[in-house]
């Protein structure tokens, strides 16, 4: 069923557990994490980033094709269309074509219009039923053409933008977007736990999820974090299961240059990551 992202955060956040975002690139991407999750009774959130949005063919695409198979595969679980670091004009558009949820990445501006920005957006999204998420200190590293610098967020500026009434928060505690160095620091705890602190029952968001370890994932969620981001990890399992297709030149075999086959074993890569991150963040058996 396709739903707002509030009540299940709210429930995850209560429940002690995460629900995962995995970004959609295509119709494989969406049919794999869709079976996957209505398989682990798992709620789940489809990211949608503008360039992806851009790329399957736009907002309105992107929706139709999630509510089509939500229908035809007989989905069951709670699932959430979600704009992933969306700007302030491409909320606006998602708003309208009807995804259920947008996050407003205004961490480039400084927190004045930050915070200016995301009420409006919050006016216009909670008029329609729709969750928001916004984002204060900006995430390490670059996503389909967002970068950010990677600071610490501020847990006092926090305060102020989950008082707007935003429905969920992203804060930059040391995650990165894309794969982590060997010289990364790790996540910082003690900010992490004085956000917790100031925003009170706000659920939190874990960007980057891609190679944090499990031990720091499971602290992460026991201080508040209720959403945890995935994309980097999928493309990179699906760019193996195909690279190894041709390297077995299984495309020379028969049929198998039909695109069907080519794109079948990522399609299972992405299932079995899925699978993997959903018993990891502990939503699993969650939407039954």
């Amino acid at each position: 069923m396709l739903v707002s992202a509030e009540k299940m955060l709210q429930e995850a956040f209560k429940g002690g557990y995460a629900v995962g975002q995995f970004n959609i690139n295509n119709l494989e991407w969406t049919k794999a994490i869709l079976l996957t999750s209505e398989e682990e009774k798992s709620p789940v959130i489809l990211g949608v980033s503008e360039g992806a949005a851009k790329y399957m063919g736009g907002y309105n695409t992107v929706v139709g094709m999630v509510k089509g198979m939500i229908k035809d595969l007989d989905i069951t679980v709670d699932v959430s269309i979600h704009l992933d670091h969306g700007s302030f004009e491409g909320a606006k558009k998602a708003i309208e074509a009807g995804f259920t949820s947008v996050m407003f990445d205004g961490s480039k501006y400084d927190i004045d219009e930050n915070i200016e920005k995301t009420k409006e957006i919050v006016e216009l999204a909670h008029s329609k039923g729709i969750s928001v998420e916004a984002e204060v200190g900006s995430i390490s590293g670059e996503e389909d053409g967002v970068e950010g610098i990677g600071e610490l967020a501020s847990p006092d500026e926090c305060k102020r933008i989950a008082d707007l009434g935003i429905d969920f928060l992203a804060a930059g505690i040391g995650n990165i977007h894309g794969r982590y160095p060997e010289n990364w620091k790790g996540l910082d705890f003690e900010v992490l736990e004085e956000i917790k602190n100031k925003t009170k029952n706000m659920p939190l968001v874990l960007h980057g999820g891609t190679g944090i370890p499990e031990d720091m994932i499971k602290k992460s969620i026991s201080l508040g974090v209720s959403k945890i981001n995935v994309n980097t990890e999928c493309q990179l399992v699906f760019q193996e299961a195909t690279r190894k297709y041709f390297e077995e030149k299984k495309d020379l075999q028969g049929k198998g240059y039909d695109p069907r086959k080519i794109l079948a074993p990522g399609f299972d890569a992405i299932k079995e990551k899925v699978r993997e991150k959903i018993h990891i963040f502990g939503s699993n058996g969650k939407d039954k």
